[in-house]
């Protein structure tokens, strides 16, 4: 068995393994247990990573890390023609295994990891990193979690803000590399949605408090339309209010746009603020009229480069259906830069 199929084996058991957690309501075997004491730990260290939002994160990469998926994935390239290489990941906090599709993209192709992680999320991926190694001894040496200063690679994979952004491409651009700013998700409503496609809508809004990239952040609508339905849609997320960091937010971000006289939307637990911007505070969702769709899909089309995902129905080519933005496909990459060919091409 060579190297890329022992890999390729290793994440499809890592898939299942996943998929038994999730569905079982109790811990069993001592990896199960371990990885009870990773999501309680990455919880202490992080108030943002609940059991919920932790076991949601797990159990969408257990559905998609099966053979089939796998195979359908890779299917469309050659991974012979990779060389293998060193390839720097320096990964985001903001969401639980914000960063694994890159770690499974160069680990998968037959290139070696080597690993910055933030502060934010630094429990989730070791115990994964050491659950592959368990499985699959081959793999102990093409994984590395690094702490200090990142040197020896050939290629860099950075996710950041706008600002870091400027520090890793004077520190990275220089070699082979991929290097992502901020981005924001918005959805396009028409006024004909369904009472269940805005519900929908609110897991894009809500999950993970909408600290993602894939969080939508800002609304589009008609010039006439009419926020009862959709505030009456969401209340089903109205627990939401009851975790403590949120509520700070939300107390906070109300009390600043009522001090500064701007007319907002209130529902008890998220602020509707009509606002030009894509990027939202938290418990707080932009809003903005549109006259004509035309003018609509040409301005979103400009600002693409701004935008993760585009949320609707029939309005966009490539377009995210509701409640789907935190479960993406394999082949979704992030700012739709094709990973795996950037690492079998470098």
């Amino acid at each position: 068995m060579n190297d890329h199929h022992k890999t390729f084996i290793a994440f499809v058991k890592l898939g299942g393994f996943l998929r038994d957690y999730c569905n079982l309501q109790q811990s069993v075997d001592p990896w199960s247990k371990k990885l009870d004491e990773a999501v309680a730990l990455a919880k202490h260290k992080n108030g943002w990573f609940t059991s919920e939002n932790v076991l949601h994160a797990l159990q969408n990469w257990g559905e998609l890390l099966t053979e089939e998926q796998l195979s359908a994935w890779l299917g469309e390239y050659d991974l012979n023609q990779n060389r293998p290489k060193t390839v720097a990941l320096i990964l985001a906090g903001n969401i639980p295994l914000v960063g694994f599709h890159d770690f499974l993209s160069v680990l998968i192709t037959g290139n070696r990891a080597l690993v910055k992680l933030s502060s934010n999320d630094d429990v989730l991926l070791s115990f994964i990193g050491e659950y592959l190694i368990h499985i699959e001894a081959s793999l102990e040496p093409k994984i590395r979690f690094e702490k200090e200063r990142l040197q020896n690679f050939d290629a860099v994979i950075a996710t950041g803000s706008n600002n870091t952004s400027r520090y890793f491409e004077h520190y990275f651009g220089k070699g082979p590399n991929i290097i992502r700013k901020n981005r924001n998700s918005v959805a396009v409503l028409t006024g004909n949605e369904s009472e269940a496609q805005l519900k929908a809508l609110g897991e894009d809004i809500f999950r993970y408090y909408g600290l993602g990239c894939r969080s939508v952040s800002k609304v589009f609508v008609p010039k006439d339309y009419d926020f009862d339905l959709l505030f009456k849609s969401l209340y089903a997320y109205a627990d939401i209010i009851d975790h403590k960091k949120y509520a700070n937010n939300y107390d906070y971000n109300k009390a600043v746009y009522l001090m500064s006289d701007f007319n907002i939307l209130d529902n008890g637990f998220l602020i509707l603020k009509e606002d030009q911007g894509y990027a939202s505070p938290i418990a707080s969702l932009f809003y903005e009229r549109y006259d004509s769709t035309a003018e609509l899909k040409n301005r979103l089309e400009n600002e693409r480069e701004q935008l993760q995902c585009i949320v609707s129905e029939g309005f966009y080519p490539t377009e995210t259906g509701f409640g789907k933005t935190q479960k993406p496909s394999l082949p979704d990459y992030a700012d739709d830069i094709d990973t795996v060919d950037f690492l079998l091409k470098t």
